[in-house]
């Protein structure tokens, strides 16, 4: 009797998830005067996919999508390389200062994103790096839950595979490249595709230290296009439905792999 209320909660549960969804591209697909219509209707009368090309000509949509891919890229494998680095260094080398610091990292994530924006928009600022790419993506090139996440993965590898590769002579680089990455590969992955979700959904920041039209990205494009407008609900729910679809496509093939860095990973010491 239990697991009948707890299956009937859970289909419950996604069916209330799926819902917004699912309107989304409904109203997508439906005239203005459709979507206007009170009591709405479930599905739409007549599908008009030229939604979807009319918001996308609408504003320039193709260059919002190559600034997002070109930041959230460049952020996802800068990001890869120094949680890696930093990562082996705390779980497996010996230095003066090694826990106060990963301590000090690990209460930097307590602190809010509002209180360092100003001085990091007037670093910026005294870099030039204002409305270009470098901004996008510099800032945001080290993770401190990325490496929280590889340190506590590495130190789980057995340190006889570490001490075999000394005695064969290999280097610490060479040591994260044959063997930490390789068995690695579910927890790298998940970090990767938090990245790509992050950096995909990010508005305040490329709000902030993007002026022109040319650098914005896809969510500040389409706050702009929201604005612009904001009447028309088949055309803000055909850009939202475009701009949202390639990350839930990303999460179909991916999928197995973040499961595998949850059951085999493990956040222990």
């Amino acid at each position: 009797m239990n697991k009948k209320f707890v299956h009937i909660f859970l289909i419950i549960g996604a069916i209330w998830m799926f819902l917004p969804f699912f309107w989304m591209i409904s109203t997508a697909l439906k005239t203005q005067t459709e979507a206007l219509k009170f009591p709405p209707t479930l599905f739409p009368q007549e599908f008009i996919f030229s939604n979807f090309t009319e918001a996308f000509k609408e504003v320039d949509f193709a260059r919002y999508f190559l600034n997002t891919i070109i930041m959230t890229f460049g952020t996802a494998i800068l990001v890869f390389l120094t949680s890696a680095l930093a990562a082996y260094a705390f779980a497996r080398l010996k230095f003066f200062g090694r826990d106060l610091i990963f301590t000090i990292f690990l209460a930097m994530m307590m602190v809010p994103m509002p209180v360092y924006l100003t001085p990091s928009y007037v670093i910026l600022s005294k870099f030039r790096w204002i409305d270009t790419f470098f901004a996008l993506v510099i800032p945001w090139c080290v993770n401190i839950f990325s490496i929280f996440l590889l340190r506590q993965h590495f130190k789980t590898i057995p340190q006889e595979l570490f001490d075999a590769a000394k005695i064969d002579g290999l280097n610490h680089l060479q040591i994260i490249k044959n063997i930490i990455l390789p068995l690695s590969k579910p927890v790298l992955i998940t970090i990767c595709i938090f990245e790509v979700v992050s950096n995909w959904n990010s508005f305040l920041w490329p709000l902030i230290v993007t002026h022109s039209d040319s650098m914005r990205t896809i969510q500040t494009g389409l706050a702009y296009f929201a604005q612009a407008e904001s009447t028309n609900y088949p055309l803000l729910c055909a850009a939202s439905t475009f701009t949202t679809m390639p990350l839930i496509i990303l999460y179909f093939f991916v999928q197995k792999q973040i499961m595998e860095s949850f059951t085999r990973s493990g956040l222990k010491e």
